[in-house]
């Protein structure tokens, strides 16, 4: 890879996990100039990392407007979750399956820090941490193609999950140990059901505070 393929790719991480944790919300304008400084780059990186968020849906170009990062709405969410939620299913019926020892001891070992996490850790960490747990689940399903596909769609309810924040990270966690559990025991069914519920659960979650948010918005 060359320098200025590898300089893209780091800039194009940092900007992602900025959306991703929550520090950069939906409908935030993307700088160009802002964001060379802040990561001590010029603005051909930058520009060229944000046309690649573009592409896997997390930025919106437009003409004489710039970047900003992709707003998520109820429907959005709704039709990203039909998809995601069975496709879940199907990774932890693999992952339950093929019962990889050494992903479910990195899958524990996700486990135990985001319980702590829950407890009295940020909401970055909580975000990095759900993230790890689901990649690594994933990794656990043993299927390239799934592994790929999935990745982009939890980045993208990501973005919409993170407004539960610290909210759900109990149950959050709790559901995650359940799926585990299931994948241990290598009940390729219940794991299935749970993480499509744990799916439906975060959802349901993001539509109830995306509620009373505009509630507030319109009091205010």
């Amino acid at each position: 890879m060359s320098d200025r393929a590898s300089l893209s790719k780091f800039v194009r991480e940092r900007i992602r996990g900025r959306i991703l944790d929550g520090r950069l919300k939906p409908g935030a304008r993307l700088v160009e100039d802002r964001l060379s400084a802040e990561l001590g780059v010029s603005r051909v990186p930058v520009r060229e990392a944000l046309r690649s968020l573009a592409a896997e849906g997390l930025v919106r170009l437009e003409p004489h407007r710039g970047a900003t990062v992709v707003e998520v709405t109820p429907e959005t969410v709704a039709e990203l979750v039909e998809v995601r939620a069975l496709l879940e299913g199907q990774n932890a019926r693999l992952a339950a399956r093929r019962h990889d020892p050494e992903i479910v001891a990195l899958l524990r070992e996700t486990l135990a820090h985001g319980n702590a996490a829950a407890e009295s850790g940020t909401t970055e960490e909580l975000a990095r941490l759900n993230a790890e747990f689901h990649e690594r689940l994933g990794e656990a399903s043993r299927n390239s193609v799934l592994l790929d596909v999935m990745r982009g769609l939890r980045e993208r309810t990501g973005m919409a999950f993170a407004i539960n924040g610290r909210a759900r990270a109990r149950e959050d966690w709790k559901e995650h140990a359940g799926i585990l559990e299931a994948v241990i025991a290598g009940d390729e069914e219940l794991a299935s059901l749970l993480a499509i519920r744990h799916v439906q659960n975060a959802a349901a979650a993001f539509a109830r505070g995306h509620a009373a948010a505009n509630t507030n918005d319109e009091a205010a």
